[in-house]
């Protein structure tokens, strides 16, 4: 080995002691409180919480996620509508999740279980706004899980639509 490169090797392995330093300092920094109402809470295999075990979120957290809009037909309504809402990686990231599936619970109590390989093939998001307005209760809110229907034919099956679960107001990762 040239000389140069083994005076390099000390440089590289301090920067990535460094670098997985920071990475475990950040998994331990709690979450924001929330300021305003709770719409969504996080709970199982999370690293970063801001309510004992649990994550929760006020509609301003969501909002400061990574977002997406995605312009779609939908087998609920009669034409192509936009939703909007944060990513779910970039919500599985700011919990610290590390998982192969969550399970998503609504008002009612519906529940169903979703892969986490669908949100990084589909970027499925958690739609907060319905052409342009917040998603109301009664319309399917506040949030749902929103898949890109046009972008992807293979998404019209009936698993697809059982695991797009609206009035979302917690997700179990597990």
């Amino acid at each position: 080995m040239p000389l140069r490169s083994l005076r390099v090797m000390p440089v590289v392995m301090l920067l990535a002691v460094t670098l997985a330093s920071f990475k475990a300092v950040a998994a331990l920094e709690p979450l924001p409180e929330p300021s305003g109402e709770v719409i969504l809470t996080i709970s199982g295999d999370i690293t970063h919480t801001n309510a004992g075990d649990e994550a929760r979120f006020d509609r301003a957290m969501l909002n400061h996620l990574a977002s997406r809009t995605i312009v779609t037909d939908t087998p609920w309504h009669e034409e192509a509508s936009r939703f909007e809402g944060p990513l779910f990686t970039a919500l599985l990231d700011a919990v610290g999740a590390e998982a192969e599936q969550v399970r998503v619970g609504a008002l009612n109590g519906f529940e169903a279980k979703i892969p986490v390989t669908d949100f990084q093939r589909y970027d499925v998001i958690l739609a907060m706004r319905f052409n342009g307005d917040r998603v109301p209760i009664r319309d399917f809110g506040p949030l749902l899980v929103m898949y890109p229907f046009d972008e992807h034919p293979e998404l019209h099956t009936e698993v697809i639509r059982f695991r797009s679960v609206w009035q979302v107001d917690r997700i179990f990762v597990y």
